[in-house]
This record gives structure tokens, sequence and C-alpha cells, in this order.
């Protein structure tokens, strides 16, 4: 057989495969209603950072006023070192807490998968609930504790107070965040080898060096998701806040989140806070990208 009858034909090369009209139909409903629903609103929201619109009535076109007005805002610096002092603590936190529990229920302990079930109700339970639920307990049942041990700091709500008020939403936040982060964690140590360990305990590896020099190095991977995952979701706080402080005591609790949905909506202040919504998402996304090239980089190491 001589070469040119092995090569393929021209026009057999260049033939395109039809797309079956089917296809089309089928995707097309879900472009409108993406469109409609995501694109077309955001689009918009952008347009009216241009503007003074309120969320009614009529408005004018102002350019960059918003912008450069939010650079000037102090309220919009508060929120922005609260959120990120929020966020920074509860991922650290629910980290540190998970990958604990998780190594600890990973071990083998009797009824293991009883306690897993039990350790990840906090995560199926409303936030809004738990968090009042919590709001009365830190005003009215703690403070009757510290009265009855002597002790003046814990004898008012900590709500109450811009030191220990934000503590409390972290306390919260963690409370809630740790269920599915260490489910996560779980699945990752499932995925190291039973002989791994073994061999490392005949050459006389103690737990803590198993787990500096085996366990965590091998569930790196699982660790960038558990990051990147409570990292975005503590910067999007908003239900603790609204159970707990509301903003409060002043503003020292509003989180950029609360602080867009209240006054936007309800202040009047809709171009404003959309201006606000632009930056945080650009900042959002700068992060994100920034955050999983950092902790890749590591687990190539």
């Amino acid at each position: 057989m001589s070469v040119k009858e092995l090569r393929p034909s021209k026009g057999r090369a260049t033939q395109t495969r039809k797309v079956d009209p089917a296809h089309v139909w089928m995707v097309i409903p879900a472009i409108i209603l993406f469109t409609g629903l995501l694109t077309f609103p955001l689009l918009q929201g952008i347009f009216y950072t241009f503007t003074n619109f309120k969320g009614y009535g009529d408005w004018d076109f102002i350019g960059l006023t918003n912008y450069i007005n939010l650079f000037q805002d102090e309220v919009i610096w508060e929120s922005y070192i609260f959120t990120f002092k929020y966020a920074i603590s509860a991922t650290i936190l629910t980290n540190v807490i998970a990958l604990f529990l998780a190594v600890l229920l990973n071990s083998r302990i009797k009824a293991k998968n009883g306690l897993r079930a039990l350790y990840f109700l906090p995560n199926i339970l409303p936030v809004l609930i738990v968090a009042y639920i919590f709001s009365y307990l830190f005003t009215n049942n703690i403070p009757l504790i510290g009265e009855w041990l002597g002790w003046e700091w814990l004898s008012t709500s900590l709500l109450a107070q811009e030191s220990t008020a934000w503590m409390v939403i972290v306390f919260v936040g963690v409370w809630q965040g740790v269920a599915f982060t260490t489910i996560i964690y779980i699945a990752g140590l499932q995925t190291v080898p039973e002989e791994v360990y073994e061999a490392a305990s005949i050459d006389g590896a103690s737990a803590w060096d198993q787990f500096k020099s085996i366990t965590f190095p091998l569930i790196i991977p699982f660790f960038t998701i558990n990051v990147i995952l409570s990292f975005k979701n503590s910067l999007g706080v908003f239900d603790q806040i609204v159970a707990l402080t509301n903003g409060g005591p002043g503003t020292s609790t509003q989180s950029i989140s609360f602080l867009i949905f209240r006054n936007g909506f309800q202040g009047g202040e809709f171009a404003y806070q959309s201006a606000n919504g632009v930056i945080y998402f650009i900042i959002l996304l700068v992060l994100s990208f920034a955050q999983l090239k950092f902790l890749q980089s590591k687990e190539r190491i």
C-alpha cells in the first residue's frame, strides 16, 4: 500500500460534523434564562453605578462620582475592615478545628460513623434560627452565669460591646462552618493508604511526625478546597449579623454584604451600594485567583 493511499483525503479531513438541531433547541432556553436572570441584571446594575438612582423614581447620570465617594466613606472602610477581620479569623479557626476533628473521627474509635453524623448536624440547621438561639443565650443566659461567677466582663451581653460583638459572630460562624469542612477533610484522609502509616510506625515515627510528614502533605488539595470555600463563605457573612447584632453596636459589625443590602434596598442608596458591590466583586475575584495560585503552588512542592 502506497503512502498516498494511507494519507486521508482533503475532503474527509475538512468535513465538519453537523450539529443536531435538537441539541440547539435544548440549549436555547438555558441561554435565555441565563441572560435574562443573570447577565442582563448584572449589566443593568453596573450601568446604575454611574447614576444617582435610589431604587425608585427618576435618576441622572453622574459618571464616576459613586466610585470616588466610596473611597472617602468611613462607614465603607469600616465594613471592609470588619469583613476581612471576620473572614480571616473564621477561616483559620474553622480549618484548624475541622482538621483536628477529622483526624479524630478518622481514627480507630467506636461509633465513628454516628459521631460524623452528629458533627455534621450544625451544617443542616437553618443559619438564622441557630443565630437567634445564640443571640438569646449571649443576651440572657450567659450574663447570668457571669454574675454568678462574679466576672464583670461577662455580666453584660457580649453582643452589646464593640470589642466582643465581632467575636460572637465569629464563634457562631465557625460553629456552623466546621461541620462541612470536617466532612471534606475526612474524605481526604480516607485517600491516604494505611500502608504508609504502617511503614512510618515501623520506622519509629510519632503521631505528630506522621501527621506533619505524611498526612498533611497528602491532603493538601483538600486543604486548598477548604480554605478557599471557607474564606469565600466568610466574606459573604450576612445571616449571623442580621440575627445577632443587626450591624451594631453602632456600625461596628456591619459586613459589606449587610451594608449593601440595608443601605441599598432600604436606605435609598441603590446606585451607590451597587458601585460598592462592583468594587467588592473585583476584590473577591482578585483574591480568589491569588489564593488559588498560591495554594496550588504549595501542592506542587
